[in-house]
């Protein structure tokens, strides 16, 4: 609280917020930490699946001896180990069509860490459909992206990616570090926009590359023929 424009008043909004994680996997594990730290009231968490070793070199919200269990009741006993005053909703269920709708409805804010872009495309639809706000966040080894994507006042995700791309795969190559410098960067956006205080990357992309260090940001605009935010007023 003693973060200057933050102040009470950014902790009261961060305890009053809800914030649905997509994937609590190497990128979407960190936010959420960082995320329970910071007093963030709310964490809805949407995982399925059940926790295998080659999770744990990057999703540290899993443990060696929950192998073989659902992943996403291991990460939220994790996070109510470090703030026991949490709420967390525990989903065992990837975004789908049949859930998107129910899950964007009940928070606040989005964080999109999903390893698939099917995934993330329903996570923008939706935010698209629902007026919320979205940290869009992904790695690739050692390259990581990041941008806040609010609905008519940025562009969205398909103005920015408009199919999937070709070399993303369900398994693609990662560091446990590269998800999680980029997590912790996301975070930080989400407590930004949660907490009203700082610049948030609205209509800017951060790219980095954790090989060199190097970071850049760009502007990015909205794609007048976009499929999905095209409607929205400018």
């Amino acid at each position: 609280m003693n973060v200057a424009g933050f102040g009470q008043g950014g902790q009261e909004k961060l305890k009053a917020s809800t914030v649905l994680v997509s994937r609590c996997g190497g990128v979407g594990g960190a936010v959420a930490y960082q995320l329970a730290a910071a007093g963030v009231g709310r964490i809805i968490l949407a995982h399925a699946g059940e926790v295998k070793p080659s999770d744990l070199n990057r999703q540290l919200l899993m443990t060696h001896d929950w192998i073989g269990k659902p992943r996403v009741e291991c990460a939220a006993r994790r996070l109510k180990e470090l703030n026991p005053w949490l709420d967390v909703q525990a989903v065992a269920e990837n975004v789908s069509d049949s859930n998107v709708a129910r899950l964007v409805g009940a928070a606040d804010l989005i964080v999109d860490g999903a390893p698939l872009f099917e995934e993330r495309f329903l996570l923008n639809r939706e935010s698209v459909k629902q007026g919320k706000p979205m940290v869009e966040c992904a790695v690739y080894a050692l390259e990581a992206t990041l941008t806040v994507l609010v609905p008519g006042r940025t562009p969205c995700l398909r103005c920015l990616v408009r199919e999937h791309p070709s070399y993303w795969t369900r398994r693609f190559p990662v560091f446990g570090a590269s998800a999680g410098a980029v997590g912790c960067l996301a975070a930080m956006e989400a407590i930004k926009v949660l907490g009203g205080f700082g610049k948030p990357l609205l209509g800017e992309l951060l790219t980095c590359d954790l090989r060199d260090l190097h970071f850049h940001k760009v502007r990015v605009h909205r794609d007048p023929g976009c499929p999905e935010c095209r409607h929205l007023p400018a």
